[in-house]
């Protein structure tokens, strides 16, 4: 407990004093990465300048689908009905311990079922226990509540292993088409699905007791607890787009009409739980839940207000992620794991290079059209299965998500904190979970 509490404090007071702001991060990774593809490529400055620019816009139907996870998750939240049931859940947690232990574990959860849901329904049920439980760290409550992200890469929605199951992918000819019975459901990745949602709520909780008698910092130093909608009430007098806009048959209409794709979409695909369906369910039951437009548009005006960062950083990563494929950084920086790998140790060096290639690429199919083609065929002469190649590829771009503000942005954007406030708890579960996915990788 004493080096637990030790490196706590240590990383905490370290990031408090020198992360800057998420956007000013990406400025420094974007610098960072220029100028390593001039000094250890045969990139010319035009050059990088040109991959950067080229690449800068890459993510903008991505950038809208994490915008639309942080607004329709809001005005989800705030419809009357969703607020009673995470209320009700908030009521499980008693103490401390038990919120932390709480949120990380339906956080954990509902990330095994698509990391989008995981974001939003971490963020909120937070906000919800805060609330509620007195004398609790919000700053660790939000940290814990993004850690349950950590095992989305080994999960439903994993975008690695679905890839690969699903015919005619762009590494067919080299590796075949691989189930995921031999991905998501095998023993190895099991295994460290299993430890990580049996004990991260426990590593959260010693950190939480390894805060005490330090300062706290609760919910209502932060925006989360202006988390309301105020909505203005209709005179009495209404007029014919008065009535429009406070009808409740035209929400329920339209409400309907979604609710009928959202049922197609299932029965024609199955349990297809991707980014674009989720956003959909969401926006579709906040308008029916809201009952009127008017109280639906109103959560929407409030909600809107927090998907800057993400419109304004999401252009830079994908500039980063232009300079790092076209300079051919990813690539040598995959190759070297490669050239020091034995059949043994493959599996886990190519887990770290990803983890490495990931915090400058940090999308998990980016990551694979760039890892992919690198890593299967090394691993093919080495003599090491595709399928643990690839899931140590995923797992390697979900291990450093903990200290990559990219995927942190919604969540916190939800909660009203900035990265530097949870991302000393995230480097202790970066560095506890180096150990549960390197034994599942090496020894299943």
């Amino acid at each position: 407990m004493t080096i637990l509490k030790s490196l706590t404090n240590f990383f905490d007071r370290m990031v408090q004093r020198f992360l800057p702001d998420a956007f000013l991060f990406a400025v420094i990774l974007t610098l960072a990465v220029f100028l390593m593809g001039i000094v250890f490529t045969s990139s010319t400055p035009i050059q990088m300048v040109e991959y950067w620019g080229n690449g800068f816009w890459d993510l903008l139907g991505f950038s809208m689908q994490m915008s639309l996870i942080v607004v329709t998750g809001y005005v989800l939240a705030n419809t009357p009905i969703i607020k009673k049931w995470l209320v009700k859940i908030s009521t499980l947690a008693k103490t401390p311990g038990q919120a932390i232990m709480l949120v990380t574990f339906i956080a954990t959860v509902a990330s095994l079922i698509n990391y989008g849901f995981g974001l939003v329904v971490g963020a909120l049920i937070a906000i919800q226990v805060a609330k509620r439980v007195q004398s609790l760290d919000y700053r660790l409550l939000v940290a814990s509540a993004y850690s349950g992200f950590l095992v989305w890469h080994g999960g439903l929605s994993g975008s690695i292993p679905l890839l690969i199951a699903t015919p005619d992918h762009f590494l067919e000819d080299s590796m075949g088409i691989i189930p995921v019975s031999e991905t998501m459901f095998s023993g190895f990745n099991l295994f460290i699905v299993f430890v990580l949602v049996i004990t991260l709520p426990f590593l959260n909780r010693l950190m939480l007791k390894s805060r005490e008698g330090l300062e706290i910092t609760s919910a209502k130093n932060w925006e989360a607890d202006s988390f309301e909608d105020k909505v203005e009430e209709p005179a009495e007098s209404l007029t014919p787009s008065d009535r429009l806009e406070n009808s409740q048959i035209i929400s329920l209409l339209i409400g309907l009409l979604g609710i009928a794709f959202i049922v197609y979409h299932f029965v024609t695909n199955g349990f297809d739980l991707n980014i674009n369906i989720v956003n959909f369910t969401m926006l579709f039951l906040g308008v029916i839940l809201h009952r009127t437009p008017r109280r639906f548009l109103a959560s929407v005006n409030n909600a809107v207000k927090n998907v800057g960062g993400i419109i304004v950083q999401f252009p830079f990563y994908a500039g980063i992620m232009g300079m790092m494929v076209a300079s051919g950084l990813s690539e040598s920086m995959s190759l070297w794991f490669v050239n020091i790998s034995t059949e043994f140790t493959y599996p886990l060096f190519t887990f770290i290079s990803a983890g490495i290639v990931n915090f400058f690429v940090p999308s998990g199919g980016g990551q694979w059209a760039v890892q992919g083609p690198i890593m299967i065929p090394a691993g093919i002469e080495i003599g090491v299965d595709s399928a643990k190649t690839a899931m140590a590829v995923a797992w390697g771009d979900a291990w450093t998500n903990m200290i990559q503000p990219f995927w942190a942005l919604p969540l916190l954007a939800i909660a009203g904190l900035k990265v530097r406030d949870i991302m000393g708890f995230c480097v202790i579960i970066l560095l506890y979970s180096f150990f549960p996915i390197a034994i599942g990788l090496l020894f299943f």
